[in-house]
């Protein structure tokens, strides 16, 4: 069987890289988040799909709705496909965040954030993985961290370290995965997540530049190292 995994259509946020972790937010489609689902129909399955998962967050139920268009498709939540948490960085710049992660690691928490970086990714592979006791084919309507890390994982390099950025992944694109496939993936990625040791962010890294390549739906951060500045007390 196949698993389609997508993230939720453009929203006013995603088209001004602000985030947000926060399901309690009300934040809907843009039209053109809208419009992406139409454009969606004609890759997915979408009469012998069963059934349809989706994380708390009302875009990402958006986004199912709009596509599932048949009225015997059940919807099911899962908070395991929920947004990365990014504590006192919600609601603000991803740029910021970027800057916060580059200098203290993955394995670190935002002030007032529930999780890390490594541990909400833990997270949603762990929805994904069990997703697939449902039956299939399914499509699981999720966040683009979630999407850019499957996609990494599908295109890396042997021996290729996780990195602490990941290309942008588009809206209401569907990465198409066969069971077999998406268990390997998710082992794999598991695994290389538990055997991360801690870093060393004794040395500032650097601002962390988002660039934005026009025309693409793809961001990428890169970044500039300064000279060793004086440390900052951890958050707590």
């Amino acid at each position: 069987m196949t698993t389609y995994i997508l993230r939720h259509g453009q929203t006013d946020y995603s088209k001004q890289y602000l985030v947000n972790g926060d399901p309690t937010c009300p934040i809907q489609l843009s039209e053109e988040g809208v419009s992406s689902c139409r454009r969606a129909w004609a890759v997915l399955p979408l009469h012998s799909v069963r059934p349809w998962l989706a994380s708390e967050f009302p875009r990402a139920q958006q986004t199912a709705a709009l596509l599932m268009g048949v009225p015997e498709a059940k919807l099911e939540v899962d908070a395991q496909l929920n947004e990365l948490d990014y504590g006192e960085f919600e609601g603000g710049p991803f740029l910021k965040y970027a800057a916060w992660l580059d200098h203290h690691g993955r394995a670190q928490r935002p002030r007032r954030a529930r999780e890390s970086q490594r541990e909400g990714i833990q997270r949603m592979l762990s929805g994904v993985r069990a997703a697939l006791d449902y039956p299939g084919p399914r499509v699981l309507v999720c966040h683009g961290l979630l999407v850019s890390v499957l996609l990494w994982h599908r295109d890396r390099s042997p021996g290729e370290a996780m990195p602490l950025f990941f290309p942008e992944a588009p809206c209401v694109e569907p990465l198409a995965v066969s069971d077999e496939a998406l268990h390997g993936w998710i082992g794999t990625l598991l695994t290389d997540l538990d055997g991360e040791e801690p870093q060393d962010r004794g040395e500032r890294g650097g601002a962390a530049i988002l660039r934005v390549d026009e025309g693409s739906a793809v961001a990428t951060v890169d970044r500039v190292v300064h000279p060793p500045e004086e440390k900052e007390p951890p958050h707590a």
